[in-house]
């Protein structure tokens, strides 16, 4: 069984990435990240912690940003991978599967 901590730090490790493989996809909005990631579950220990970590990606270039009006719905701030972020996400997605096998293989 994962105690709490250990879950705590991978949970740290991977969250940024999932939202660059969920960008990948195409523009999302923050709540749109924030349903994904909690449908998928045990990658949110809040939903608090998407919009700070959206600030991060945006600050290293690895997301950009754009805000949407609508008629129905009040303004909407989408997000898109960047280049970067695509380059970046590759490598993760590399490095994990070499990681994930080390682990697998104990």
């Amino acid at each position: 069984m994962v105690n709490a901590p250990t879950t705590t730090q991978l949970r740290r490790g991977v969250v940024g990435p999932c939202i660059l493989a969920l960008l990948s996809t195409g523009p999302h909005y923050g709540l749109q990240l924030v349903k994904e990631l909690d449908r998928v579950g045990q990658l949110l220990s809040s939903q608090g912690t998407v919009y700070p970590l959206l600030n991060r990606l945006h600050e290293a270039g690895l997301v950009s940003s754009y805000g949407e009006m609508s008629d129905s719905e009040r303004p909407r701030r989408y997000y898109e991978i960047t280049d970067a972020g695509r380059r970046e996400l590759g490598e993760f997605r590399d490095d994990w599967a070499q990681f994930a096998g080390a682990v697998s293989g104990l």
